[in-house]
């Protein structure tokens, strides 16, 4: 099992940014999958996840910016991230399984068996 992200980047306040993430070995409809990120100096916080069923949950500081999906076909789950802020700034990481995706998943300590190599994301001026 492998998880390639990619898609980060620098783009400026205000700007956007698509994050993808392709999985291998696995199928990656058949379980929860998520985004976490880790911003220099900071504790790994979760973003957003997605359950099997297509339910999704964001962080508050990302709701009605950040999208999650699933492309299926293609064996990836995308993060679309449009009015990007400085403290947005981070490592961006996908990771699987989400066993319990939900309002919760972005405040509570998760076990990934599986995680992305990160993908920087930089929101600045």
């Amino acid at each position: 099992v492998q998880l390639q992200a990619s898609g980060g980047g620098l783009a400026q306040p205000g700007g956007s940014l698509r994050l993808s993430c392709e999985g291998s070995g696995f199928n990656m409809d058949s379980v929860g999958m998520g985004w976490f990120r880790q911003a220099p100096g900071k504790e790994r916080e979760g973003i957003s996840c997605i359950s099997s069923r297509g339910d999704s949950f964001y962080r508050d500081s990302v709701k009605g910016r950040f999208t999650i999906s699933r492309e299926n076909a293609k064996n990836t789950v995308t993060l679309q991230m449009n009015n990007l802020r400085p403290e947005d700034t981070a490592v961006y990481y996908c990771a699987t399984p989400v066993t319990f995706c939900t309002q919760y998943y972005p405040y509570r300590k998760q076990n990934y068996d599986y995680v992305g190599q990160g993908t920087l994301v930089t929101v600045s001026s």
